[in-house]
């Protein structure tokens, strides 16, 4: 008899203790184990901002390396050639002529290529036509001196119209490239300051329609960049500030003209609004 008795009440103690465990498995988590998970939340939330800073720093730091590279280039490409690439007047001596120079339909194989006019100043042409502009990466490559690979044709939409790595080379910036051109003297406007820019590669972020010159940079980021190569002032020196309506510097007495040394970058302004001309070059 109580050998049947421990028989019937030991399943019953498994019972218990089985919905006792059953039970406890809905408790939830204890105040140790959700600090333990806001803690691993914050450190991979930390890390991804910190990677992506890291990865804008880079950025930055290769549009100053890009510029001094194009630079060394333009100036390695006079010494040897005696000539502006894009300008030189007897560039197909040395790498052939692509057909319809300086008119509609003209193509090419390999290092193909045009002459330029010789005056010492980059012009432009027509849409989908060979021009100064786009024959000088396209000189420069074929020399050696820059990587890639150009067409020296304008695109589709204008004579100023670019297309990044196609007829000018892009930025380790994300769709930024540069752009070479004999800008002269301007009277001012509510893109750039009033001075004479002579020949001057521009860079910012791609127009479908024209040339790489939209606004790339906030104003801190074109300021470092303005402060390591040249003079920090948005108006003054070789590095000039395209400022977009006031947007990304201005002469504190608000005139676009004014490039005296009171122009300043809007360094409180957080939101993309500068793009970049590097004057009288070459």
């Amino acid at each position: 008899m109580q050998s049947l008795t421990l028989s019937l009440v030991e399943p019953s103690r498994i019972a218990a203790q089985s919905s006792g465990l059953t039970r406890g498995s809905h408790a939830g988590f204890s105040l140790v184990e959700l600090s333990i998970v806001l803690v691993i939340l914050g450190l991979l939330t930390g890390g991804i901002l910190t990677g992506q800073s890291l990865i804008r720093a880079a950025e930055l730091r290769a549009v100053t390396t890009e510029f001094q590279r194009y630079q060394t280039a333009l100036q390695s490409f006079r010494d040897k050639y005696f000539a502006l690439p894009g300008d030189m007047r007897n560039a197909t001596a040395f790498w052939g002529s692509m057909t319809n120079c300086g008119a509609a339909s003209p193509s090419g194989t390999g290092t193909q290529t045009c002459n330029g006019d010789g005056n010492g100043i980059i012009n432009s042409g027509a849409a989908l036509q060979t021009s100064e502009i786009y024959g000088f990466w396209q000189h420069l490559a074929n020399a050696g001196l820059i990587e890639g690979s150009y067409s020296g044709i304008s695109g589709a939409t204008s004579s100023l119209n670019s297309v990044i790595n196609q007829n000018v080379p892009g930025s380790k910036v994300s769709n930024a490239g540069w752009f070479p051109y004999y800008l002269g003297q301007s009277s001012g406007s509510t893109s750039q300051y009033a001075m004479d820019y002579g020949n001057a590669f521009t860079y910012g972020a791609d127009d479908p329609t024209m040339q790489t010159y939209l606004p790339i940079l906030t104003p801190a980021e074109l300021w470092g960049i303005d402060t390591k190569i040249d003079d920090g002032k948005p108006a003054m020196g070789k590095l000039i500030a395209r400022f977009w309506n006031n947007a990304c510097s201005a002469a504190d007495n608000g005139s676009h003209s004014n490039t005296n040394l009171v122009a300043s970058y809007k360094l409180s302004a957080s939101t993309i609004e500068c793009s970049i001309i590097f004057r009288q070059l070459f």
